[in-house]
């Protein structure tokens, strides 16, 4: 943009543009990576508030549960990776007897 000293005009509000810049798909997927990565921690604070109030909760009751709590759509399949995540860091664990069921452990 250059600035016209010489413009007149008899209107007294003049409207300016604002030139948007477009989103690169570098831009693009770097985005989605951030904001995938934040969602794996909203999901993981979901269910580790779930089985801190629970104790001990089956498979279904839990993904219901998440998925209520969470603001954003959630898949199943990123609930469960999320399960297994926190059963190999020793958050939770498996019942013995029944293999739906979890125990919060920490």
């Amino acid at each position: 943009f250059v600035f016209n000293t010489s413009f007149t005009s008899n209107v007294r509000r003049i409207k300016i543009t604002n030139v948007q810049m477009k989103e690169t798909t570098e831009e693009r997927a770097k985005t989605h990576e951030a904001v995938s990565r934040d969602r794996l921690y909203l999901i993981d604070a979901a269910v580790v508030r779930i089985m801190k109030a629970r104790k001990t909760i089956d498979h279904r009751s839990l993904m219901a549960e998440v998925m209520n709590q969470l603001k954003f759509p959630a898949t199943a399949v990123d609930i469960k990776k999320r399960v297994e995540s926190l059963i190999e860091r020793e958050y939770m664990e498996r019942c013995e007897g029944d293999r739906s069921r979890y125990n919060y452990l920490a």
